[in-house]
């Protein structure tokens, strides 16, 4: 559900930068490259990081009506498999907090999650039983292996690399800032959006921010942390409850009449 949902909003900032097809320039001043040679040096940078922290921010038509749907997420992840981060879901869905290192994985959600997951009189008791605490499971258990998935840098990376360019075509506009950081905003049109990729102007050139605008979405996607560590801390085993535990209590939860 995450992965999903976070692969749909980079998919036009994706569309875009696989356009980027021109051999990379000498220069190395933001200034002196086409709208295209950033899009491919940006593109590049993110396909061979080895760890990146995303921030989405999504107030499209309907996604806060929808608690099924992030409308927010703040993961730092990597490639060896680590990562840790929070999702907020929309309509009052509640928030989880997802900690991933190799094979293994925590995710704490709130009582409004619980509620919001799990139906009738199993969410509100799901959330009393487990306050507070982790659920900790491995990627090959069902119940985690979406959040797991949404957690690998990896995956992410292949799904840009192995898109599809549409010959979508892109503007570059003046030198501004993202957060005190000089950018160069390279902007395009897909499926009906405005997109704009934010890139810095010094060199390595990498994508800081990814917005779409209009036909209903209205997302914002950061990339920062390029290279940096992903925190390594696990909760410990008396802040945990195993998964199968909660699977158990919840054939145990009588549902609603």
């Amino acid at each position: 559900m995450a992965r999903r949902r976070l692969l749909c909003v980079t998919a036009g900032a994706a569309a875009l930068l696989l356009t980027a097809l021109a051999p990379l320039a000498t220069a190395d001043d933001g200034d002196d490259l086409s709208a295209q040679e950033l899009a491919k040096q940006a593109k590049d940078n993110l396909l061979k990081a080895d760890s990146v922290r995303l921030k989405l921010t999504d107030h499209s038509a309907g996604v806060n009506m929808n608690r099924t749907q992030p409308t927010s997420m703040d993961l730092a992840l990597d490639r060896e498999g680590n990562c840790t981060g929070t999702m907020r879901m929309g309509a009052d869905g509640g928030s989880v907090e997802i900690i991933k290192q190799g094979d293994e994985v925590w995710m704490k959600p709130d009582t409004a999650f619980w509620k919001s997951q799990v139906p009738g009189n199993q969410g509100a008791a799901v959330a009393e039983l487990f306050k507070g605490r982790y659920i900790h499971g491995s990627t090959n258990d069902a119940m985690l292996k979406g959040l797991a998935d949404t957690c690998d840098l990896n995956n992410f990376q292949k799904d840009i690399d192995t898109g599809t360019a549409r010959g979508t075509s892109l503007t570059k506009g003046d030198k501004t800032k993202v957060d005190d950081t000089d950018v160069i905003p390279l902007t395009g049109r897909e499926d009906g959006r405005h997109v704009t990729l934010y890139v810095t102007s010094d060199s390595p050139h990498r994508l800081i921010q990814a917005t779409q605008r209009g036909a209903g979405a209205n997302t914002t996607l950061a990339f920062t942390d390029y290279d940096e560590p992903v925190p390594s801390e696990t909760p410990q085993a008396k802040d945990t409850v195993d998964v199968n535990k909660l699977q158990e209590e919840l054939q145990k939860v009588p549902a609603s009449p």
